[in-house]
């Protein structure tokens, strides 16, 4: 449960949604499951025995199980990717903090489906609100980290998790019910290769290692606890399909409110915070649902992030000797401060030229290079490391 909190996480309901909205939708769906099944899941498999064969973290675990090459760079690539997807992570985080307060607070009530979508875009431009919440999310996962994996991680997965996946569930059900849900299932689900190129192939490939957690050292440092009879290739089976399923019904979901109200499926990272309550708002106990999902879906976001912020602590405390409150500490200060450009984004205080240089801003640029080009290359070298060395 803790591994599968980590890989359905935001990669599934934040990243996955809006990434198909960008890549021409079924055609691209089509490509994640292709490289989920025939790379995603053995390389899951591969960073899983590595782990629990060198019984260390991502640099110690390939390094001592190397021979004679220095196999060491490549975890402290994993760790580097590790650390860039936290800091921005942290962010998309502290914004599923600040849609749970509003709901709770009502924010929805007697607005239009425009009113309630534009309000995004006002929370995406309040740089000192999401510095806020994304200093609270960071402490509640340093909180959840320092307690270890068994009396922290575990314990709490096993409870929230069956709840988001029904809360999933039950909205998804819901959203059958809409005008144009047979348009998101065709938006979705029906492939338009024309559509697709170099670009978004590469994209579907950093998908399915998002959604697996596959080349950010995470299923490495989780293999490094498991025990010799634990069943690697039925778990990392198991987790693919988690994965796929809940990145499905949360895209159909989505797509049925997008197609249904007339929203642009290219909305980038806001997506699920534009539409979702909306969908809320057609339903009986507004505010009840949407706090409850939002609630869980910063649980499943935290699941996440502690997955990430682990990657970071282990490393430290085996190749520092640092206690675990120590590692805990630097990592955490370290991903808020760099995080904070991506805070900024929405408001182009930090960097205001960045999306005119680069295409995008500064929280989408570390998003691209971390799940693009970073998860990808770690991912090959992993498999070089296991066929050949």
């Amino acid at each position: 449960m803790a591994t599968a909190g980590s890989a359905v996480g935001l990669g599934s309901l934040w990243r996955f949604p809006y990434i198909i909205g960008t890549n021409g939708g079924g055609a691209f769906v089509v490509l994640y499951l292709f490289f989920t099944l025939f790379i995603g899941i053995p390389l899951f498999t591969a960073e899983a025995i590595i782990g629990r064969s060198s019984e260390k973290s991502a640099v110690e675990g390939y390094a001592s199980l190397a021979h004679g090459q220095n196999w060491r760079i490549l975890g402290w690539l994993h760790v580097l990717t590790a650390f860039i997807v936290l800091s921005f992570y942290s962010v998309v985080a502290g914004w599923a903090c600040n849609y749970t307060l509003m709901s709770f607070n009502q924010f929805s009530l007697g607005k239009t489906p425009e009113e309630i979508r534009a309000i995004w875009d006002l929370v995406y431009r309040s740089s000192g609100i999401s510095i806020f919440w994304q200093a609270v999310f960071l402490s509640c996962t340093a909180g959840v980290v320092y307690g270890g994996i068994q009396k922290g991680i575990e314990y709490w997965s096993r409870k929230f998790m069956p709840l988001l996946f029904c809360a999933l569930f039950a909205l998804f059900l819901f959203s059958t019910s809409l005008p144009n849900f047979r348009e998101a299932v065709f938006f979705t689900l029906a492939p338009k290769f024309g559509e697709i190129g170099p670009g978004s192939i590469l994209n579907a490939l950093g998908m399915s290692f998002w959604t697996l957690s596959v080349g950010m050292g995470i299923i490495l440092t989780y293999g490094s606890y498991m025990h010799a009879n634990d069943d690697i290739p039925g778990t990392g089976a198991l987790i693919a399909g988690i994965s796929c399923l809940i990145s499905l019904l949360a895209a159909l979901m989505i797509f049925s409110v997008v197609f249904s109200f007339g929203f642009p499926p290219a909305s980038g990272p806001g997506l699920i915070f534009e539409t979702l309550p909306v969908l809320f708002a057609q339903m009986r106990g507004t505010v009840l649902l949407s706090s409850a999902f939002f609630s869980l879906f910063l649980f499943a976001a935290l699941t996440s992030s502690i997955s990430l912020l682990e990657v970071l602590v282990a490393n430290l405390m085996e190749i520092f000797s640092w206690k675990r409150e120590k590692a805990v500490f630097w990592s955490i200060l370290a991903a808020f401060l760099f995080g904070i450009p991506s805070a900024l984004s929405g408001s182009g205080r930090l960097f205001p030229n960045w999306k005119e240089i680069y295409g995008t801003n500064f929280l989408e640029t570390m998003d691209y290079l971390a799940s693009s080009w970073l998860m990808p290359i770690g991912g090959l070298f992993s498999a070089l490391f296991v066929g050949w060395d």
